[in-house]
């Protein structure tokens, strides 16, 4: 049974992507390991839980602003916490697949038998890039993780076909993708359209991703209502939008329901719905979870033009593009809807749901980390 450390600055539990390989590489014959924030996913032979107080972006300004990246990084709390955890593992595992930039270098010192993967869930250089500050010292820093360590993983996956080209065309770093796709849902069929439409969204409560499908609402005329399940970010701003909406006609703010339950939940609505403005690279490049979602609850879909999303949406038939992000875009997209057109992208969803799913994606992680597997084996 290969052995396979999965490590991930983040919340293991609630890390949708990163849940996914843990599952997949458990069910291929694994022996999973993890390193991660909370307590132990499901069945891994053992975790190594880093310390909620070592919290995952914190660096040492002082050593960005000078340019010392090396020093930066090993200083940084997380990375501290994770090397002690780790002491005394180098080769230990056959393989270890790093999820994102910031755990490639603990998983090249730990010099696993077969090699190291590298999953990059988004393009760090340019990550927040809309922050003037963070483009100055922080951007750099994160060239140089990539231009350091990323190009030394023995493969790489991300996210998406428009990142992939820019960390080839930057780095030449050569990455598969994984799209962000649930598990295919063949328990779930179109609903019968409402009248008037229910448009729904599903996410974070974030301002810059929700202003202006709330906006747009104001100036639909075909009666469509929006209803939004949020994750409160721990600011006003959810709270702010209870208050704003409290009486609108139009538009319902619910609290979020259960990871597994997101899907069930959309699958009463009729079109899901998100336009993300293109403040930075990732948010033009963007392919989110929730996309997939909508596709899996068999809803039409209706986007901005952002083009992974808008991609997809027309490959597959699966809605309407809008003509740019504003809302007035927005909202001449909702009004264009029609019942027909609505009921016919349910039947294309339908359709897709078992393309644009977890099951036809991971092989994008089973095939290079197989490979890793093998070599180990040598």
């Amino acid at each position: 049974m290969p052995s396979l450390l999965i490590a991930a600055f983040s919340p293991l539990r609630s890390d949708a992507r990163v849940l996914r390989q843990i599952r997949l590489f458990q069910q291929e014959g694994y022996a999973v390991s993890t390193l991660g924030y909370g307590p132990a996913p499901e069945g891994v032979v053992e975790h190594l839980q880093l310390p909620e107080e070592a919290v995952s972006w914190h660096k040492d300004r002082r050593l960005l602003i000078l340019r010392q990246y090396r020093a930066a990084y090993r200083t940084a709390p997380v990375v501290r916490a994770a090397t002690e955890l780790l002491a005394g593992r180098a080769g230990r595992y056959d393989v270890v697949l790093a999820d994102d930039i910031d755990t490639v270098p603990l998983a090249l010192d730990l010099a696993p038998r077969g090699g190291v993967h590298a999953d990059l869930h988004e393009y760090h250089p340019r990550q927040n890039e809309e922050l003037r500050r963070w483009r100055y010292f922080v951007a750099p820093y994160y060239r140089w993780l990539v231009r350091t360590y990323g190009i030394r993983a023995d493969s790489v996956t991300t996210v998406g076909r428009g990142i992939a080209q820019e960390y080839r065309r930057e780095f030449g770093l050569e990455a598969g993708v994984v799209m962000n796709a649930p598990h295919h849902r063949s328990d779930l069929s179109p609903t019968p359209v409402g009248d008037p439409l229910r448009l729904v969204h599903a996410g974070n409560g974030v301002a810059t991703r929700l202003e202006v499908m709330l906006t747009a609402m104001d100036l639909v005329t075909s009666g469509a209502t929006l209803d939004l399940y949020l994750i409160d970010q721990g600011d006003d701003y959810v709270p702010s939008l209870r208050r704003r909406y409290a009486d609108h006609p139009a538009i319902r703010i619910h609290d979020p329901v259960p990871t597994d339950q997101v899907v069930p939940t959309l699958n009463s609505y009729d079109v899901g719905v998100y336009s993300l403005p293109p403040v930075s690279f990732n948010f033009r490049w963007a392919l989110p979870n929730k996309f997939f979602d909508f596709v899996q609850a068999r809803l039409a879909l209706l986007v901005g033009p952002s083009p992974e999303m808008a991609g997809l949406v027309i490959e597959h038939h699966l809605g309407t593009v809008a003509e740019d992000f504003t809302p007035q875009a927005f909202a001449a997209a909702v009004d264009g809807l029609t019942t027909d057109g609505v009921a016919a992208a349910k039947q294309a969803a339908d359709r897709a749901a078992g393309v644009l799913c977890a099951e036809e994606q991971v092989a994008g992680w089973s095939e290079p980390v197989a490979a890793l597997a093998e070599r180990a084996r040598r």
